[in-house]
Formats: C-alpha cells, sequence, structure tokens
C-alpha cells in the first residue's frame, strides 16, 4: 500500500508544470522568471508536456504492476538529475528553491517506493 501512496503523491508533483503548457503567465508563477523571449517559452511548455507525460507514467504505474519499475526510474532520474544540475548551476531564485524542496520530497518517496518494489519483488521470488 504504501509504494501506491508514494507514486500517487509524486504524480501529482509532476502534474504541476504541466499548467505550464497554457503559457507565459503560468510559467512565470511556476519558475518566478519572465518568460517574455519566445524560444524560451517554448522550452517551458515542452518541458511541460514532458513533466505531465512522467506524471501520468507514475500514476499508471500505481495501479499496472508492469510499468512500476521504468516509472520509478523515470521519476528518480528526472527527481536526481534537477537536483544535480541546480546545485552545479549555483545561485537561484525563489521558485526555483520551492522546485528544488519538491524534488527532495519527490525524490525521497521514489526512493521508498523503489526499496519497497525490491523488497516486495525479492519476497515474491522466495514464495
Amino acid at each position: 500500500m504504501l509504494p501506491r501512496i508514494s507514486r500517487c503523491s509524486i504524480r501529482a508533483t509532476s502534474l504541476l508544470p504541466l499548467a505550464g503548457v497554457l503559457g507565459g503567465a503560468r510559467l512565470e508563477r511556476l519558475y518566478g522568471i519572465p518568460v517574455d523571449e519566445p524560444n524560451i517559452d517554448i522550452l517551458l511548455r515542452h518541458r511541460a508536456v514532458l513533466f505531465g507525460l512522467l506524471g501520468l507514467l507514475l500514476l499508471m504505474a500505481a495501479f499496472l504492476p508492469t510499468l512500476r519499475t521504468p516509472a520509478l526510474i523515470a521519476g528518480i532520474v528526472s527527481a536526481a538529475s534537477f537536483l544535480v544540475i541546480v546545485a552545479r548551476a549555483g545561485p537561484h531564485n525563489a521558485a526555483i528553491a520551492r522546485v528544488v524542496t519538491a524534488d527532495w520530497v519527490a525524490l525521497s518517496a521514489l526512493l521508498m517506493a523503489a526499496a519497497m518494489q525490491v523488497l516486495h519483488q525479492q519476497a515474491a521470488c522466495s514464495a
């Protein structure tokens, strides 16, 4: 049950940036930066679509066991890579700091879900 709860809560985190698909004003609220250049708008909106896909995959994995491992891997790589990029980039704004906090929470929950998945698989193999 805990892995399903973790995956469902993580999918909510992954779906938040999906609002950015609607464009400029939403993106500016999400990231705390002006999105006044069309290329930045395109890249951030595309990022929102990718997060929507990740959130959908994590949601589906909560109910479809065959998707759990790939969904957990995708979620862990996504959160961890963002945290590494931010750590290496240096100073950032308050909006990015909120994303960092959300990604630490997401990464923790994903790692717990992954550990539970491994333990479940080991128990199934032992039975």
